[in-house]
């Protein structure tokens, strides 16, 4: 993976990393999942990114440079996986939302459970994370140099698999087009508007 193509706008980057492989290497073993879900969260323009208030020491990350990682815990569960992206010093990154494990399938099925479905083994943020074994450990992981976790250039995917989608689960700016998955990938997660979102102005 080329730096030159993360150093952009998380919403330009974000439809790009589709098909990419996130791998991650622990003490139990190799797994490597196929990107088939992002969505783009532009720092402090963006009223539902971390860094929209500012720089703090959970978000520094999101502060560049590119290419590296941004792990955060959701709601005190889960751990989420983000790839920084755009000019250092401007906060911006792409949640890694779903994939399709490509190595390692046991691995992740005993992280995840025996009794979950292969398309879902990655399919949602928190269990992207638990399957490639993803934890506040690999928080500001250089993505692109590193030996625990990195990301590679996978398979094209074509424009036309491409759809365009609001971001799911968020109470603000929950109306941006900025999820990016590929059409009718059984890895891609059910979309969902979250209860606290509030109607645009007028409707």
């Amino acid at each position: 993976m080329n730096v030159d193509l993360l150093a952009h706008p998380a919403e330009e980057v974000a439809p790009k990393l589709l098909g990419s492989i996130l791998t991650c290497k622990t003490a139990e073993g190799t797994v490597s999942i196929a990107i088939t879900e992002t969505e783009a969260y532009s720092g402090t323009a963006d009223p539902a990114s971390h860094a929209y208030r500012g720089r703090t020491p959970r978000n520094a990350v999101m502060f560049g440079p590119a290419g590296h990682l941004y792990v955060y815990r959701s709601h005190g569960l889960h751990w989420c996986a983000n790839v920084v992206t755009g000019t250092d010093g401007i906060a911006s990154a792409v949640l890694i939302r779903a994939g399709r494990v490509i190595e390692g399938v046991d691995l992740a099925r005993k992280r995840r459970g025996v009794r979950v479905e292969t398309p879902r083994l990655a399919r949602g943020p928190g269990n992207f994370c638990q399957a490639l074994g993803i934890t506040a450990e690999h928080n500001g992981a250089d993505l692109l140099t590193g030996t625990s976790v990195m990301l590679s250039e996978g398979e094209s995917v074509p424009t036309a698999l491409i759809q365009v989608g609001p971001r799911v689960g968020v109470s603000k700016a929950h109306d941006w087009q900025h999820r990016f998955y590929l059409a009718d990938d059984p890895t891609v997660s059910a979309y969902r508007l979250s209860p606290r979102a509030k109607p645009p102005a007028g409707a």
